[in-house]
């Protein structure tokens, strides 16, 4: 189960707490109305999502984030240092963006008895191929949803995964509108499904 920033029906929580492995992303607004269980901690390890995860108290008590026994670094450092030069001229304005803070999740791991998984740059590289058939709008990395998708389905590839609280919104420099598309031909060649109807998933804001 992935579940995702996005709105979660409360119905729902039993459901996701009946999974066998349930991933969450960063800090786990999901925990709660949609339900507790936490098994992995997807997080952005770049930039100033990271800098605040590691920088807060809250975050590092919060029960999901304490229960999770893996936190997936969602951003390959050496892809990461190779777009600095690149983003420094197209998007200014997110000079930070590739700071990187693997190193501090390896280290806060290590103090919590956690797994740190880094998702490779392949697993990135093969979603950029991926989305370029839908035709995208200039963007700078596919959400961090998508990659965990792409990773979940790599390396789980018999294992049934399911959606919660994805909405395909949100930050302008992710592609949402061609990730929606790629998601429902997963959904269309029976690799995803998807828990919500799709009411609730248009009204909803993603990863």
């Amino acid at each position: 189960m992935i579940v995702g920033n996005g709105e979660v029906a409360e119905t729902e929580a039993g459901v996701i707490d009946a999974a066998d492995f349930v991933i969450r992303f960063n800090d786990c607004r999901s925990y709660g109305v949609g339900g507790s269980r936490t098994d992995a901690v997807a997080v952005c390890n770049t930039g100033r999502p990271a800098k605040a995860m590691l920088g807060s108290p809250q975050w590092r008590a919060h029960p999901g984030v304490v229960s999770a026994g893996e936190i997936w670094s969602v951003r390959d450092p050496e892809k990461f240092a190779a777009m600095r030069a690149p983003l420094a001229v197209s998007h200014p304005d997110l000079d930070d963006f590739c700071d990187d803070y693997t190193d501090e999740f390896t280290a806060f791991c290590a103090e919590t008895g956690k797994m740190h998984v880094v998702i490779g740059k392949s697993v990135h590289e093969a979603v950029d191929a991926s989305l370029s058939a839908f035709a995208p709008a200039p963007y700078v990395v596919p959400s961090s949803g998508l990659i965990v998708i792409a990773e979940v389905l790599n390396t789980y590839s018999e294992a049934e995964v399911t959606l919660a609280g994805f909405g395909h919104v949100g930050w302008e420099w992710h592609p949402f509108a061609a990730e929606k598309q790629l998601v429902d031909a997963y959904i269309a060649a029976g690799r995803l499904k998807r828990l919500s109807g799709e009411t609730l998933i248009s009204s909803s804001h993603g990863v």
